[in-house]
């Protein structure tokens, strides 16, 4: 079947531009080959003007299909814009790459999933397709999504029933949050649904309120910390990270400063744990990555979530209260059905005593960015916990995996680990997409999901088993 297609290729130039391009061109030829009529831009749209642009073109089109091809990462700002245009079906492509060791090149899964979860929360529907540009079945998949896309599903079913050590793990661990407080650092960035939040009805959910913090507070603080305070946490990321000497010293010394600032802040405000606008503004207007800051405070039981995701840090500090250990806030880059795995990874925020002894922590910069502070390393092998309190579809529930971390080689600079889900890999995928979930799930080491199922249930949550 022969489709008029509008194509809509969305990327940032923060990402590896060339392979990007490579990658569209690839998506192009595949749609070329098929037959299809492929209308509408053919360059990368890096910014809200151009993909404004490329989509006004379309509006005279009669389209059996609009398609945006996720090339790489990017917030959901226009492609909720995108769904809210669209006469004909809206599909997503995103593309897999290789597990090479260096930088995320692409980053085009998160890219999905936070679109997906944004589509979500606004009522829209789409398709959604990953698979490689040249897949041998893309083209027919992409056919496929001239269909009326599917709703998006919910599988969230009441809590059962749980055992008495259970139910007392999950009363203590929500005991030890009624009453506590996050610092919101900055707000969340535009286009991250994710991290939006109502501050009551998180307080109506688990008792915590939420004190504000600018981000000018924080770089001040930073600026103002005392040689003495910034000496011990230079010692104390030293006793854990190796390579301190190898990194720019002036960033590295910011990176630093910004540990004591939010470490100060947490002490003097009471804060069980920080959500964190982590950038744009600390790379462009202060000068260093929160990255390893971050990771200091969740390794000291602090919890910090990076991109200002205030039900992540929840999240976290349940998972920690229940495991006895710290639980670290990460994306999903990538789902491999091939191999059964998937990645999870952030910049270098992870907690110390996640690190596989084969790669003990290193110094690194940020890879996009290029500044210092990031801890990187493989996790270390063993079975972990994966979970979400969940707003998609405007609906909170807790979101719940079981997994195990395998042994592999790095997939991606910064802290990542590649994990065997309960389930085979594509059907979590699959449920991540059409359930609309966030791009952001909590891990902690050990099997914890009976009391989380009784926290849930305590909460009055609904659960989504994962896997």
């Amino acid at each position: 079947m022969t489709l008029r297609i509008g194509v809509l290729p969305l990327a940032r130039p923060t990402f590896d531009v060339p392979y990007a391009q490579e990658m569209a061109a690839s998506a192009y030829a595949t749609l070329d080959a098929a037959g299809h009529k492929v209308v509408g831009a053919r360059d990368l749209l890096f910014d809200a003007a151009a993909t404004e642009a490329a989509l006004a073109a379309l509006a005279g089109e009669a389209l059996d299909l609009l398609l945006v091809l996720q090339v790489t990462f990017t917030d959901a700002t226009m492609t909720v814009k995108i769904a809210g245009a669209a006469t004909a079906p809206l599909g997503i492509w995103a593309f897999p790459e290789p597990r090479a060791g260096g930088r995320l090149r692409l980053n085009a899964f998160c890219g999905l999933n936070l679109a997906m979860h944004a589509l979500g929360r606004a009522g829209r529907d789409a398709s959604w397709l990953y698979a490689a540009p040249d897949a041998a079945d893309a083209a027919d998949a992409i056919a496929a999504m001239a269909a009326a896309p599917p709703p998006a599903r919910t599988a969230a079913q009441p809590a059962p029933a749980a055992d008495p050590a259970a139910t007392a793990k999950a009363d203590a661990a929500l005991a030890a949050l009624r009453g506590g407080k996050i610092g919101l650092v900055g707000e969340h960035p535009a286009g991250f649904d994710t991290c939006r939040y109502d501050a009551q009805e998180l307080n109506q959910l688990v008792g915590m309120s939420v004190e504000a913090i600018p981000l000018t507070r924080v770089f001040e603080t930073a600026k103002a910390a005392q040689h003495a305070s910034v000496e011990k946490a230079r010692a104390a990321a030293s006793a854990g990270i190796a390579g301190l000497a190898d990194v720019d010293q002036p960033q590295l010394d910011k990176s630093l400063r910004v540990y004591t600032a939010l470490d100060s802040l947490a002490t003097s405000s009471g804060l069980q744990g920080m959500a964190v606008r982590c950038w744009p503004e600390m790379f462009t207007e202060y000068g260093c990555a929160a990255c390893g800051p971050m990771g200091m405070m969740t390794g000291q039981g602090v919890p910090c979530s990076c991109e200002a995701d205030m039900y992540g840090t929840v999240t976290s500090l349940l998972l920690q209260q229940i495991a006895g250990e710290p639980a670290w806030l990460v994306d999903v880059v990538d789902m491999d059905a091939a191999s059964d795995t998937g990645v999870i990874w952030h910049c270098g925020s992870a907690p110390l005593g996640m690190a596989d002894p084969a790669t003990p922590p290193r110094a690194q910069i940020h890879s996009n960015r290029r500044m210092p502070l990031l801890a990187e390393f493989t996790l270390k092998p063993g079975r972990i916990t994966v979970a979400r309190i969940s707003q998609a579809q405007n609906e909170p529930k807790m979101i719940l995996a079981g997994a195990e971390v395998v042994p592999a080689p790095m997939s991606f600079t910064g802290t990542s680990g590649v994990i065997r889900f309960d389930r085979p890999a594509g059907q979590v995928a699959a449920a991540m997409m059409d359930e609309r979930l966030e791009h952001h799930v909590a891990i902690a080491y050990g099997e914890h999901r009976p009391a989380l199922r009784a926290a849930a249930a305590r909460l009055g949550l609904k659960v989504v088993e994962l896997a």
